[in-house]
């Protein structure tokens, strides 16, 4: 009789009528221990695929495509894995933040430009070059996390230089 009451006022519509944004932030309300359970497994998960891409270079004819495609899949575990301590939204919105856009914008485009090289160029040579770059790119993405790093790394370039 509930469920009929609901159609009729129109409660059920205004339920099913859920933003993404609603239905995003009701699937990541777990709890501190499964978060850090998840984060845990998903880093674990990213670090033994960018071990196993590199124990994989050496073999034959397909060791650096499987090196490429473990150690790409590996940064985007690793990456995700942070998702589950802040949740997905929070996530998106600190890696847009306009400190770390530009640093975000490299990393994401280096995954992609590296997977493109090795699938749709077949271009192993600048597939490793992107490879660097992803590197270079997730390095300077974590840093801006740690609070001033990033500026004394460039005052301590600039005075090399």
């Amino acid at each position: 009789m509930d469920k009929l009451q609901s159609v009729l006022s129109g409660e059920e519509a205004r339920k099913d009528a859920k933003t993404v944004l609603q239905t995003v932030n009701e699937a990541s309300t777990l709890g501190w221990g499964t978060r850090v359970k998840g984060f845990v497994a998903c880093f674990v998960v990213g670090g033994v695929c960018a071990v196993l891409g590199v124990c994989l270079l050496f073999l034959p004819r397909i060791g650096i495509i499987l090196f490429i495609v473990f150690y790409t899949l590996g940064n985007l575990c690793t990456l995700g894995s942070t998702m589950f301590l802040m949740g997905p939204m929070k996530q998106v919105k600190r890696m847009c933040d306009k400190t770390r856009a530009l640093a975000t914008t490299l990393m994401i485009t280096c995954l992609v430009l590296t997977l493109c090289a090795v699938f749709w160029w077949k271009n192993f040579g600048l597939a490793l070059l992107f490879v660097i770059l992803q590197v270079l790119s997730f390095a300077w993405y974590s840093l801006s996390y740690i609070p001033f790093v990033r500026d004394a790394i460039i005052k301590l370039v600039a005075v090399c230089v």
